[in-house]
């Protein structure tokens, strides 16, 4: 195929450049020549009839009008291979490891979702090891949910320990704008845990260009779907999608688009739902699941606030824990019935404990807080907190369910909790019956 050349650009800016071209596509990858032989990447994002506007790689600094401009024909593709495992890319798809880069087999990144014919209803729970996840808003394979948390919060490390935690096949990261002690913070925990075997890191820094700050999610999507086809259960951890729409907002105003709520893009929703519905249970293959943070100073904000549309549901990360009220995984009825016959039972029977205890705070400012029973619920809500709500604590959740007995059996009489007779008699602990806690202090 002839490659076609073209001179005279017309338009550049940061990340942006514009020139007259016919015959071009959509996503077509381009080379940009430079007068000293030097070559650089570009990606055609939008067309004007011939007025052709391009997205470079590694920002516009040191692009002249006298740069030539070659179309490859071909969209942005990414080397596919089970060596990928254990390995670390960057933004632009080029290993950063010191490996060989791997072309054998190119997938089309940025491509369409799974066929809706070839979906099936998520079934199968995946285990994280984090007990208010496991226990209270069990992940289901395929599902795609974010964290919402404010800037600061240690969200990476939770996603951290998630990827060397969890049972998927194929962990893939994605991380956007990261500082350099995030990512030799993954990049160490995984050492660590011996998941290099199965996890694959796609990773862009602050000092990166933004044009490949956009592409990671694209890059560990496409990779993450091709392993999924495999029969892989893949699961894909995205940090921060809330930056990478900032990266989009900049590229959007480059353009001159007329912009929408605090400046991002009018179809910013578009944007981030056809990341986040690459998630799927595929017949006859495996899964791809999602859970990105998103960070925010409220949910009013235009990323989170689009996100809750698109996403099932959304774990919120508070002072360093996961909260139990405002969490919410919308398909955990499709799988805490067959975990074990306790587990939807007693996570309710918690839940709704809490919440009273909750209620006692409130009453407590005001002095009324004087019965045995709102001590007990106080000094329930404590050990609850300490020892279910910290998402650093690893825990199986046959372990975390039996903790949830044990919490309930030191705070509360059998008929207290409103479990039915047959889960207490088979799991409540035999080594202890409640006795009202006489000369025990209540903070």
């Amino acid at each position: 195929m002839l490659l076609k050349t073209y001179e005279n650009i017309d338009s550049i800016g940061r990340a942006i450049l514009g020139i007259k071209a016919s015959g071009v596509h959509n996503k077509e990858l381009a080379e940009i020549h430079y007068p000293n032989g030097e070559k650089a990447l570009a990606q055609v994002i939008a067309l004007d009839r011939e007025h052709v506007t391009l997205q470079l790689f590694g920002g516009g600094f040191g692009v002249s009008t006298d740069c030539k401009v070659r179309f490859l024909g071909k969209p942005m593709q990414v080397g596919f291979s089970n060596d990928m495992l254990g390995r670390v890319y960057s933004g632009n798809g080029k290993p950063i490891d010191g490996g060989p880069e791997l072309m054998a087999d190119l997938v089309r990144v940025a491509g369409p979702s799974i066929n809706p014919v070839k979906r099936l209803i998520p079934k199968e729970m995946i285990r994280t090891g984090v007990p208010m996840i496991d226990v209270f808003n069990t992940l289901v394979r395929s599902q795609k949910i974010p964290i919402f948390a404010k800037a600061g919060e240690p969200y990476n490390r939770l996603l951290a320990n998630i990827a060397t935690q969890t049972d998927a096949d194929v962990i893939i990261i994605g991380g956007v704008g990261l500082k350099y002690d995030e990512y030799h913070y993954f990049k160490r925990r995984i050492e660590e845990a011996g998941s290099n075997s199965k996890t694959i890191m796609f990773v862009h820094t602050h000092r990166d260009s933004i044009v490949e700050g956009l592409m990671v999610p694209d890059l560990a999507l496409a990779v993450g779907e091709r392993f999924a086809l495999q029969g892989k259960n893949v699961f894909v951890l995205l940090s921060d999608m809330t930056q990478w729409s900032d990266y989009l907002r900049q590229v959007a105003n480059a353009q001159d688009q007329i912009p929408a709520n605090q400046g991002y893009p009018g179809d910013l929703y578009s944007q981030l739902a056809s990341r986040y519905e690459k998630a799927a249970d595929i017949d006859g293959a495996g899964s791809l699941t999602i859970l990105g943070v998103t960070t925010m100073d409220d949910v009013t904000h235009p990323v989170p606030d689009n996100t809750g549309y698109i996403t099932e549901g959304q774990f919120y990360m508070k002072d360093g824990y996961l909260e139990l009220f405002g969490s919410l995984s919308r398909l955990k009825q499709q799988v805490n019935e067959r975990t074990r016959p306790d587990h939807r039972s007693i996570m309710n029977a918690m839940a709704r404990l809490l919440s009273e205890s909750e209620e006692r705070v409130k009453a407590q400012k005001f002095g009324s807080v004087k019965d045995d029973y709102s001590l007990r619920l106080l000094d329930y809500r404590k050990t609850f907190q300490k020892e279910l709500m910290d998402p650093f604590r690893f825990l199986e959740l046959e372990e975390a369910l039996d903790l949830c007995w044990d919490i309930l059996s030191n705070h509360f009489k059998k008929e207290e909790v409103g479990l039915s007779s047959e889960l207490i008699a088979t799991y409540w602990p035999q080594k202890r019956d409640f006795q009202t806690l006489e000369g025990s202090t209540h903070e």
